[in-house]
């Protein structure tokens, strides 16, 4: 029996001695299959799901990939970088760590891949540290409910389907109808609070677009001064399908950073049908079970745990938010297909674009009817939930009113009165791209055509109206206008605000 324990006690010992160099050659693997973005790797057993894997590809370069799948034998990998370079029989090796990506005030104004890495040629980032790509969201107890207002700048948005701090709110819609236009216009918007409280960093995530296209995005942006808060992640069509994955994730976790600071943020992520696209590809590349329309049966999760991170922070912890807008493409109008309810049931509400409202000259193109705010008024300022509550039921009567008169028939003056006011609001709520409007000014232009002075105004002429008007305010009646931006409140001001309106009427002639 004491031979026995012995025997046993030199092997355990033998064991632990050798435990250090047993791990490490566990660690390394060798690549045994590799496809479009890809690999398949022997030999990594103690390697752990979403771990970073080196790929040594010659001259002391190296490609980084993850984990993906975890099978018997053989790991599943995705490769972030140039998969090309990857081959059968490279040496690859577990690093025991997660993605991460360079944060801090040091990504403001630049351009990056889905890694962090700089791609407009300014020079290496000088990042404060790093944050984890994939972690879990906020619990309940750490938020609190969306109060704050988030102005686009947009009327026909910030009217009737007001977004909050914190909020998710999707922008959805075919091809071309100005689906970006909006979430560029809230970029710009945010110019005009740099260095107060309602300061907002932005996060334009592009994921599948052409680089000439984010070219534009960027160029924009630049002549309208708004780089300065604003980081751009671009994944784009000619990127592996892996980054094309990975760069929503990156760009919130760079915008978490500032929402723990205490600052509040906002995420664009443009578009989410072509991450969903992207990972659909890495899922059947790692032979993964296909389900409805091929994607993969996670594909809901995919978008939700990247959505429950949009959050307004309780004040305990800082009180700061991340509003994410995401984007969503349809088919021929399809808000039905799998992708499109996914996310508008993961969202706290969606603005609908239709291409019939935009080829017919309605830009912002905005579906009423459809699009909703499960946030509603309490993310609008007092004033405008004032002068904007009836506005969209009137704007949905008269579009079934349309449709009725276009039969023809005789209509009674109230009808036809209402169809006439309601051409007058749709022409009002109508803006042109890169001029987003502050707050106080749509407040202004609604209460004017709520208290009938667009009445006597030609249709052609309520867009000069309304912008004149602005500007009437903004010199003889500044100390009104003045009044009403502090207060942020209708009730008391009626009457000045009817006076100064009726001063500017007197003088004011179409030519």
């Amino acid at each position: 029996m004491k031979i026995q324990t012995d025997e046993i006690t030199g092997v355990i010992k033998k064991e632990v001695e050798n435990f250090g160099h047993a791990l490490d050659v566990a660690q390394i693997g060798t690549v045994v299959e590799v496809g479009d973005g890809i690999a398949r790797v022997y030999g990594l057993s103690e390697a752990k799901a979403g771990e970073m894997l080196e790929f040594e590809v010659g001259d002391g370069e190296v490609v980084r990939g993850q984990v993906m799948n975890l099978e018997e034998d053989i790991v599943g990998a995705v490769i972030f970088g140039d998969y090309l370079k990857v081959s059968e029989g490279m040496t690859v090796k577990a690093t025991g760590e997660l993605l991460s990506v360079p944060v801090g005030p040091g990504v403001l104004g630049r351009v990056v891949n889905a890694l962090g890495e700089p791609i407009d040629g300014k020079g290496p980032i000088q990042g404060e540290e790093t944050r984890k790509v994939d972690i879990i969201a906020p619990g309940i107890a750490e938020r609190q409910p969306v109060t704050q207002p988030m102005q686009t700048g947009v009327k026909a948005v910030d009217s009737m389907i007001p977004i909050g701090r914190g909020q998710r709110e999707l922008i959805i819609g075919d091809r071309k109808t100005g689906k970006t236009a909006v979430a560029i216009d809230t970029i710009i918007n945010q110019k005009k609070y740099v260095g107060t409280e309602d300061e907002m960093i932005c996060i334009y995530v592009a994921v599948g677009q052409k680089d000439s296209t984010v070219a534009g995005v960027v160029e924009q942006l630049r002549q309208a001064g708004a780089m300065d808060y604003t980081i751009v992640v671009n994944a784009s069509s000619s990127e592996a399908a892996p980054l094309q994955y990975i760069a929503p994730y990156s760009g919130t976790a760079m915008g978490e950073y500032f929402m723990w600071k205490g600052k509040h943020v906002l995420c664009i992520y443009d578009d989410l049908s072509k991450q969903a696209t992207a990972y659909r590809q890495l899922s059947l590349l790692l032979k993964r079970p296909p389900g409805r329309e091929a994607y993969p049966g996670d594909v809901f999760y995919l978008h939700s745990r990247l959505l429950e991170r949009a959050t307004k922070l309780s004040d305990e912890n800082g009180g700061g938010s991340l509003t994410a807008l995401p984007v969503i493409e349809t088919q021929e109008g399809d808000v039905s297909a799998y992708i499109p309810t996914n996310v508008i049931s993961i969202t706290d509400g969606q603005i609908y674009l239709e291409p019939d409202l935009f080829f017919a000259g309605v830009r912002p193109a905005i579906n009423v009817g459809i699009s909703v705010s499960r946030v509603g008024g309490n993310a609008q300022i007092k004033a405008m939930k004032q002068v904007a509550g009836s506005l969209r039921l009137d704007l949905a009567a008269y579009r079934e009113l349309e449709a009725f008169a276009q039969l023809g028939t005789d209509l009674d003056k109230a009808t036809q009165y209402q169809l006439d006011n309601g051409a007058k609001m749709v022409e009002l709520l109508k803006q042109p791209q890169f001029v987003p409007m502050d707050v106080i000014d749509q407040v202004i232009q609604i209460f004017a055509a709520g208290n009938r002075f667009l009445d006597d105004v030609k249709l052609d002429q309520v867009q000069k109206f309304s912008t004149d008007l602005v500007e009437f305010f903004k010199t003889q009646g500044a100390s009104v206008r003045e009044e009403l931006a502090e207060k942020k409140d209708i009730k008391g001001l009626e009457d000045k605000l009817k006076n100064v309106i009726k001063d500017f009427k007197n003088g004011w002639s179409a030519s």
